[in-house]
């Protein structure tokens, strides 16, 4: 058995010589078509992102399985056929989540009409620390009790309070009682 670095590593594993072989032939696989699949796969996804994931899996796949896929008669055209049935299989599903988001879409929502004396209200809020605005939000807008709202962020109870103590002080100093600016 011989020793040979992982890739990525300062790790050593200890392989037979056919073992060394294979991964070898992987690796010169990878190198001489990697390219050109990624760009077969941007043809048929349109999005550089997806193709390189497309690719990436479709190698994890051939590496995990190479003493398989290695023997094929054209392992290349395997990883090919896995490519081009991922790409559908996405296209599948964001034309399942399309349709979804347009059928949402349809749906008429109540709308929440926000008196300009509220918008100075929320502008404030949204400039306090993350914390004490999620807590405010939580509380006067989703009408959670403190105890409800801290379970939702997970954070105990008493810390809760003093967040939204300390919001509340903050608020006092910007607002007047109408919620306007001081």
């Amino acid at each position: 058995m011989d020793a040979v670095q992982t890739p990525n590593s300062d790790e050593f594993v200890s392989v037979t010589p056919v073992q060394v072989v294979a991964l070898a032939d992987f690796e010169e696989t990878y190198r001489t078509h990697h390219a050109k699949l990624v760009s077969l796969a941007f043809v048929l996804t349109n999005s550089r992102t997806a193709a390189e994931d497309l690719v990436a899996d479709a190698f994890a796949d051939a590496y995990r399985n190479w003493g398989r896929v290695g023997r094929y008669e054209d392992p290349v055209g395997w990883l090919r056929r896995v490519i081009i049935n991922r790409s559908v299989s996405r296209r599948r599903r964001l034309g399942v989540q399309t349709r979804g988001l347009l059928r949402l879409g349809r749906q008429r929502s109540k709308v929440v009409d926000i008196a300009p004396a509220d918008s100075r209200l929320w502008a404030a809020v949204r400039k306090l620390p993350k914390r004490q605005a999620q807590l405010i939000a939580l509380r006067y807008v989703a009408d959670l009790s403190e105890a409800d709202a801290a379970e939702h962020l997970g954070i105990g109870f008493e810390t809760a309070r003093t967040h939204l103590k300390r919001a509340r002080q903050r608020l006092a100093l910007v607002l007047d009682e109408n919620g306007e600016l001081k």
